[in-house]
């Protein structure tokens, strides 16, 4: 185990075994510290199919079942799904009156980063058994609502279209990026090195990308009067979207 993508994918293959509790992954050193009170051979042969080489180290009996970390990352994870599905709301009600396809699909980014942070909620202390459904489902909900953004600004490029409130744009992209900045914040400062924590970091990071592209997209809509670098940030961000969708479908197979 020496990266993440296989600690993604022993948290799967492990996901369908009932008992346990808590996985504790160390990546520098290759080791997973696993507490259940399930069947060792189950975990063990479900663990040997992966053929990572693996080796057992030691097995012995412990009263510890949830750790007062897991219990703080599960209340970080919270607070930023929170935050982001709120910036959700806020975005996609002033994307529409304002007419911004880059506020729309910034919205939709949130709300995709929102089921980003649901997931990881669920892999929180390490039992996964409804994830692979769950991830099923929010990617091709993502699909579905970035296509038909792509769509919306196929039309609109192709039509004649009121400009976007570039002041909205602005307004509204500012303080979804200081949002963005708090929920990043609080992710670094948790200081973990699970995977699905690290992935919520970069998905957090490429938010803050995607606020400062608006905030310009904004200001050359105001200073060419055109719509036109609101529409090249939407499409932009929808492209965006779909890939993260598709990464998410990864987890689901």
């Amino acid at each position: 185990m020496d990266c993440p993508s296989e600690e993604n994918l022993i948290k799967m293959k492990l996901s369908d075994i009932d008992g346990i509790k808590q996985l504790d992954f160390n990546l520098e050193e290759r080791i997973l510290t696993l507490y259940h009170n399930a069947d060792v051979n189950i975990i063990s042969n479900s663990i040997k199919e992966l053929k990572l080489n693996e080796t057992l180290i030691s097995s012995e009996e412990t009263n510890l079942i949830i750790t007062e970390s897991t219990r703080n990352e599960s209340k970080l994870l919270w607070s930023v799904l929170i935050i982001n599905f709120a910036f959700f709301i806020v975005e996609i009600s002033t994307g529409l009156i304002s007419k911004s396809m880059g506020l729309i699909a910034d919205s939709l980014d949130m709300l995709a980063d929102s089921f980003v942070y649901g997931l990881s909620l669920i892999a929180v202390g390490g039992t996964v058994l409804k994830k692979k459904r769950i991830a099923k489902y929010a990617g091709y909900f993502q699909i579905v609502l970035a296509t038909i953004g792509i769509v919306e600004v196929i039309r609109r490029f192709l039509g004649f279209e009121t400009l976007p409130v570039f002041s909205t744009m602005i307004i509204v992209s500012i303080f979804a990026l200081i949002a963005n900045g708090i929920c990043l914040y609080l992710l670094q400062k948790s200081k973990s090195n699970e995977a699905h924590m690290r992935a919520s970091m970069i998905f957090t990071s490429n938010d803050i990308i995607i606020n400062l592209g608006v905030i310009v997209a904004g200001v050359l809509v105001h200073w060419l009067n055109t719509g036109l670098p609101d529409l090249i940030i939407g499409i932009i961000v929808f492209g965006l979207v779909i890939q993260g969708a598709f990464r998410i479908l990864k987890l689901s197979k």
